[in-house]
C-alpha cells in the first residue's frame, strides 16, 4: 500500500516534521509513503532521510494569520493547484492521499477528490477546517479551536501532534554534562529552560530578563536562534543568561529541566510533555497568537502572559506535584500519538 502526502511549507521544519513522524508510523504498518513539497520547497528534512519528492504548488494563504487577501489569492492559485496534485496522484500509485496542515491538506483534499482516492486531512487552521472535512475525514490538530469541542461531526477527529519515536528518551546525564560546559551554571540550583521553538522570538528574550532581574534562585537556559539580531545583544548583555544556541540535544535538556517555559504552540509542548515536567506556556508570544493549549493539555500547563512569567513560576512550583501528574498522563498519550493516528487511519481504510 502507497501513500502520498501534501506538505505545507518549505519541507524543513514545523509542518514537515509533523507529516515525516506520521509517515514513519505508517511505514512501521507497511505502507510506501512518497512526498509532494512546493515546487519552491528545498525540502532538507526530506533530502537528509533519502526521500526524493513530486514538485507540485501548494498555495500558503498565511495559516493562523490568513486575511481575506491572501485567502483570495490563495485561492486563485488553488485551481492549477488541483490539477497538479491529480497529476502526482496518479503518476505516485498511491492508494491513498494525507494531506498536512493548510494549503498542503486543501491541495491533497481537492487532489484527491480529482483522482478518485481515499485522502485523510491534518488540519489546524481557519481555512482548512473550513474546506477538507467537506470532502474527506480531517483529524483536528490541538491548536486549532475545534480540538476542544466536546464532540466533533462524524468525518471529523481530535488528534495531538504526532511526534517521533525517541522523542520522550532524554537522558538527564547528557544534559547535564553538556551545561557544565557554561560558566554560569549551577549544578545546586533548578534549572528552568526558556524556548519559543527554532527562533528566538523578543517575548521568550523579554520573559527570561524578567525572571533573572527578579531572582538568582535558577538556571536560566535559553534555546533556540534569534529572530532578529538585535534580540541576540540582549541576551549576550545578560550575564545569568545560559544562551544554548540552537541544539539537537532538546529532549536530553527537557528531561534534565525542573520547568519548562515554552510558548503555547502544540508541538513544543507536547515534546516537553513527553519529558513530564510542568509547563508555563507565554501567550500572544508569536504573532501575537492565542492557542489556549491550557485548555488541552488541563491541569498540566500554566498559561501566562510575559508580564506575568515570575509570578508563574512561583505558581509552578508551589503545585509542582499536581502538574507533575497531569504532565506524565498527557506526555503518555502524546508520546503515542503517531502510532495511534497511523492505526486510525488504516482502520478507515479496511
Amino acid at each position: 500500500m502507497k501513500a502520498l502526502f501534501f506538505i505545507t511549507g518549505r519541507g524543513l521544519g514545523g509542518d514537515a516534521v509533523v507529516a515525516f513522524n506520521t509517515m514513519k508510523a505508517l511505514e512501521k504498518r507497511g505502507v510506501v509513503c512518497d512526498v509532494a513539497l512546493d515546487e519552491s520547497a528545498p525540502g532538507v528534512l526530506f533530502e537528509k532521510n533519502g526521500y526524493s519528492w513530486h514538485k507540485v504548488s501548494i498555495p500558503n494563504a498565511g495559516g493562523h494569520s490568513a486575511t481575506k487577501l491572501s485567502a483570495i489569492k490563495g485561492a486563485i492559485k488553488l485551481f492549477t493547484a488541483t490539477f497538479k496534485a491529480r497529476s502526482a496522484i496518479k503518476k505516485s500509485g498511491a492508494d491513498f492521499v494525507v494531506g498536512v496542515l493548510g494549503g498542503g491538506a486543501i491541495v491533497g483534499s481537492l487532489g484527491a477528490k480529482f483522482a478518485r482516492k481515499p485522502c485523510f486531512s491534518l488540519i489546524s487552521t481557519p481555512l482548512d477546517s473550513m474546506v477538507c472535512p467537506k470532502f474527506n475525514q480531517s483529524y483536528v490538530l490541538p491548536e486549532l479551536d475545534k480540538f476542544r469541542w466536546e464532540t466533533l461531526p462524524d468525518n471529523m477527529d481530535k488528534a495531538f501532534y504526532p511526534l517521533a519515536d525517541n522523542v520522550g528518551d532524554g537522558d538527564e546525564s547528557i544534559a547535564l554534562s553538556k551545561l557544565k560546559e557554561y560558566h554560569n551554571f549551577d549544578e545546586n540550583k533548578k534549572t528552568i529552560v526558556f524556548s519559543s521553538g527554532s527562533s528566538i522570538f523578543k517575548g521568550m528574550v523579554d520573559a527570561i530578563n524578567l525572571v533573572s532581574a527578579n531572582t538568582d534562585e535558577y538556571n536560566l537556559v535559553l534555546v533556540g536562534l534569534p529572530l532578529h539580531e538585535e534580540y541576540m545583544k540582549e541576551i549576550e548583555n545578560n550575564s545569568k543568561i545560559i544562551y544554548a544556541g540552537y541544539i539537537n540535544w532538546i529532549n536530553h535538556l527537557f528531561k534534565f529541566a525542573d520547568l519548562t517555559v515554552l510558548t503555547d504552540d502544540g508541538v513544543s509542548l507536547e515534546e516537553a510533555l513527553t519529558c513530564e515536567k510542568p509547563i508555563i506556556a507565554l501567550t500572544r508570544v508569536k504573532w501575537g497568537r492565542y492557542q489556549n493549549m491550557a485548555g488541552v493539555f488541563k491541569g498540566a500547563i500554566i498559561e501566562s502572559e510575559v508580564c506575568d512569567v515570575c509570578k508563574s513560576i512561583d505558581e509552578a512550583f508551589e503545585n509542582y506535584d499536581s502538574l507533575s501528574e497531569n504532565a506524565l498522563v498527557y506526555g503518555r498519550q502524546c508520546a503515542q500519538a503517531a502510532d495511534d493516528l497511523a492505526d486510525r487511519i488504516l482502520k478507515k481504510l479496511e
